[in-house]
């Protein structure tokens, strides 16, 4: 049973979806030879690549029906790879958007927050005064640094024929011209590490979301009740304010696990690559969920400064409060 519709936002279920999937894949043989042909029914594609172990098989046989050129030199990895480098590039703008507005709602509570002083926490007990402001400042730094290697990781073609042996370099780069992606030096058939980088970096933009808004949860908790967001209810208690968006945040977060298998059989691995395609799917639709609801989240904040004040326990309501030092190096780096 899937829930996407749950967790997912329509655009980035419509970019990460079995029929984005197809669509990439025809355009990737468009790319290599144009066929009048398309577009195809991704469920009757995939049903009949089945047989295969490849999609690609499939939507193959369909355009050299109509033209026998059609697929060129290249073998169906090539035309799956760099679908879902298609894909991947697709999503990743959509997850890069919600990022960015939740590294600019970070970097507003840092600023207006400074002087809001709270208990820092550690082992969910009282430690030692911390502000609000430096608290989001953490955040910050979290989803800025998740964002900058998302956008890092080189999304690029694949054309190694048959086995990874196709060593026109000219043909990689026309390819990755028309694409929009980028032309490796070497097929990578056999060599995942770009893929794992991308599962890599799309666990960090989910773990830096769920951080914070696990502690957005647990300081909307009804005995901490130190900030706010716009609640959801109870079917049996209507006393009840549940923080539906920083919840569906922290649960989409948990999904994203691409356990990519980096050590494959020879040129092209047998079950671990075929593994790849609903891993790498579910993580970006779950890590772009995590993000929107984040920003979700943010978006509807309310911080309540006085309430803060007063749950500091006694003995650190006495201490000094930390200075804005190190707001003002997160805000200067990543505000």
């Amino acid at each position: 049973m899937s829930f996407e519709t749950f967790f997912v936002p329509e655009p980035l279920r419509r970019a990460t979806g079995e029929q984005a999937f197809v669509d990439a894949m025809l355009e990737v043989e468009q790319a290599l030879h144009p066929v009048d042909a398309g577009p195809f029914d991704a469920a009757e594609i995939l049903r009949e690549g089945r047989a295969d172990a490849s999609p690609a098989a499939a939507l193959v046989r369909r355009l050299r029906a109509i033209d026998e050129r059609a697929h060129g030199v290249a073998t169906s990895q090539d035309i799956v790879d760099t679908a879902m480098m298609l894909v991947a590039r697709r999503a990743r703008a959509l997850v890069l958007d919600d990022l960015d507005a939740v590294a600019a709602r970070c970097a507003r509570l840092a600023d207006e927050h400074r002087g809001t002083v709270m208990a820092a926490r550690t082992l969910l007990q009282q430690a030692v005064p911390t502000t609000f402001g430096l608290k989001a400042a953490g955040w910050l730094c979290g989803v800025a640094e998740a964002r900058l290697r998302l956008a890092a990781v080189e999304l690029a073609v694949q054309l190694g024929g048959a086995a990874g042996t196709f060593s026109d370099a000219a043909a990689v780069r026309a390819l990755a011209d028309k694409l929009g992606l980028a032309a490796p030096a070497l097929p990578w058939h056999a060599n995942r590490v770009r893929v794992a980088e991308l599962g890599g970096a799309l666990e960090l933009v989910a773990g830096a979301c769920g951080k914070i808004a696990y502690d957005v949860i647990l300081l909307a908790q009804t005995e901490v009740a130190e900030v706010a967001v716009p609640a959801g209810g109870s079917t049996a208690m209507p006393h009840k304010r549940n923080p539906a968006s920083a919840v569906v945040a922290v649960a989409a977060a948990r999904q994203v696990d691409p356990r990519i298998d980096l050590i494959g059989e020879h040129e092209r691995a047998a079950g671990a690559w075929q593994a790849e395609w609903p891993m790498l799917a579910t993580a970006l639709a779950y890590a772009g969920a995590a993000a929107a609801a984040t920003r979700e989240t943010l978006d509807g904040l309310r911080v309540d400064a006085e309430r803060m004040r007063a749950n500091l326990a006694p003995e650190l309501a006495r201490l000094p409060p930390p200075g804005d030092a190190l707001i003002d190096r997160a805000l200067e780096l990543y505000g």
